[in-house]
């Protein structure tokens, strides 16, 4: 299916999943009743990594939120850490981010979710009115080398809640490790609200991130949108501490080590190019394309990253494109060659140059993409070294490529959602 002319595509919906409650639901994204509720979502777990995760959870009014956490189940001996970073804590009505960090590496943790309602009248006229706190405690482990090394990725969901729930069911069955969404949670977002329900509380999935933790890499239309232009409102950066100054405006990378398996996220930006009018110049993919260059050779000498058997790297574009018409995102300066059928990059020839010689110098084998809408696997060939696959989505052919290491070897299964069938298997031997 055409990637612009998928929302026109939607009468298959219903088979997908057994949730056909929620079609009515797909665009409207109305704001519910929570009466009286000050908590309204289950929490999500956020930037897993060996010795830090992020919770977030929505709120319905003015609040101070906070995580409780510990190794015990009872939380009798529990921390208790606040929304926001150092000097105040982040005060809002909408979404609460809380980061954990100084964890134990491949560590299980039992956590409570809560916050404080707060009255605000000014600078000196403030005060509680209510606390409340949700009464499951939940559970993570943390990632690092002696973790369990099991992923699964999806791709494309567009804010498209019945196939949404739908992977989300067979994540549940799946029970991977952590999830990585590679990119396009949503078309666009011009508001808090909408962005809010995509990311933290998509109908008919409560609770699908609260004890299974998500990675990210945005997509193209991750930018699209006055509030996807502050997307880490609703999806939390790492602190300062967990990352040098030169790269702290790059809060999306992660280099993660899972068990035998090193994954590396990075953000192919936008599919036109900054110089394209269409998008009023309000755009700087370029640079930041160059500056995660800079990050991802240092991130792959990491001793954790360095070390592991398997290298996998996720990004949204591809990195490669067999066909000969597929526009390869660096025609200036509007996207246009009559060479190439679409006026959008397919594919990302800039990031390719810029992080494939990196990633295959450092023994890749595999990088995990989406984007096209349309599963493919490419295999090896020539001087490129790794393979790619690119996942499909959203509505007539969501995948979940689950990645997991079984008698020394790195086994991938592309699994078809929307038929319940798997597409393909593949093995990769240690690098």
């Amino acid at each position: 299916m055409d990637r612009r002319d998928f929302i026109k595509h939607s009468a298959a919906l219903a088979a997908m999943t057994a949730v056909p409650a929620l079609a009515k639901a797909e665009t409207t994204q109305e704001i519910e009743d929570h009466s009286g509720k000050l908590i309204i979502s289950a929490p999500m777990l956020q930037n897993y990594a060996a010795t830090s995760i992020g919770i977030a959870f929505a709120v319905s009014d003015l609040a101070n939120g906070y995580v409780e956490y510990s190794e015990k189940k009872d939380l009798k001996d529990a921390r208790k850490v606040k929304c926001g970073g150092y000097r105040v804590t982040d005060i809002n009505d909408k979404v609460m981010l809380v980061r954990l960090t100084g964890l134990k590496e491949a560590t299980k943790y039992y956590y409570r979710i809560g916050a404080d309602r707060i009255r605000y009248g000014g600078a000196y006229d403030m005060e509680i009115t209510g606390s409340e706190s949700d009464p499951q405690i939940y559970s993570f482990t943390t990632a690092g080398a002696k973790a369990k090394a099991h992923f699964c990725v999806i791709n494309d969901t567009h804010a498209k809640f019945v196939p949404f729930a739908g992977l989300c069911t067979k994540l549940a069955e799946l029970k991977p490790s952590c999830v990585i969404w590679n990119g396009d949670t949503a078309s666009k977002n011009e508001v808090i609200d909408t962005l809010r329900e995509t990311i933290i509380m998509p109908p008919g999935s409560d609770g699908f991130a609260a004890e299974t933790p998500y990675l990210l890499c945005p997509g193209n239309h991750d930018s699209r949108g006055m509030a996807n232009r502050h997307f880490e409102k609703v999806w939390m950066f790492r602190q300062p501490e967990e990352r040098p100054s030169r790269d702290w405006d790059l809060g999306r990378n992660f280099a993660v080590r899972m068990g035998d398996v090193a994954m590396i996220g990075l953000d192919t930006a936008e599919d036109k190019l900054d110089t394209n009018p269409r998008f009023a110049g309000i755009f700087t993919s370029e640079p930041y394309r160059e500056a995660q260059a800079v990050w991802l050779a240092d991130a792959l000498k990491q001793p954790e990253i360095a070390s592991a058997p398997f290298l996998v790297a996720f990004c949204h574009i591809p990195l490669f494109d067999p066909r000969p018409d597929a526009n390869p995102g660096d025609c200036y300066p509007a996207d246009i060659d009559p060479r190439y059928k679409k006026d959008y990059a397919a594919w990302q020839r800039t990031c390719a140059n810029l992080w494939t010689p990196l990633l295959a110098e450092a023994g890749c084998q595999l990088i995990i993409t989406g984007h096209q809408h349309k599963y493919r696997y490419d295999a090896p060939e020539g001087e490129r070294t790794w393979a790619q696959i690119v996942g499909g989505g959203p509505v007539d052919n969501p995948t979940i490529i689950e990645g997991c290491v079984r008698k020394g070897k790195l086994k991938i299964t592309v699994h078809d959602n929307a038929a319940g069938t798997v597409i393909e298997e593949f093995s990769f031997n240690r690098r």
